[in-house]
């Protein structure tokens, strides 16, 4: 049993109900989200066509979902930290500057997987 009381299917429910919730909180308020989720829905047909087999194709469809998961990460981050005060805090900074950096380090990722499988598509 968890704190709420819920267990099973209902405690099953309660979570994908936040999970929505979640979601649609990220799409109104944060931009860069919404910027890479439209980018995953435009690059989505490039991976169709461009994956030679259903490995690569999970490969760039994964990479760009990562983009978007340390984003939805990074934003509830930055949330935590600005609800806790609007001063400025060495400890609020570098905990946003991480954020950051990882969802720069999730887009180089990205961009490997993309570079890979193209070589590979067209290197013979």
């Amino acid at each position: 049993m968890t704190k709420n009381g819920t267990k099973g299917f209902s405690r099953l429910i309660n979570a994908t109900r936040f999970t929505f919730k979640g979601l649609i909180a990220a799409w109104k308020n944060e931009e860069a989200f919404r910027l890479e989720v439209l980018g995953l829905l435009c690059i989505l047909p490039l991976a169709i066509w461009l994956a030679s087999s259903y490995l690569q194709f999970a490969l760039l469809l994964g990479s760009g979902l990562v983009v978007v998961i340390v984003e939805l990460i990074n934003s509830a981050i930055e949330a935590v930290v600005d609800r806790i005060g609007e001063e400025r805090h060495e400890l609020s900074g570098r905990a946003k500057d991480m954020g950051s950096a990882a969802v720069f380090l999730a887009l180089i990722l990205t961009a490997i997987i993309w570079i890979a499988v193209v070589f590979d598509r067209f290197s013979g």
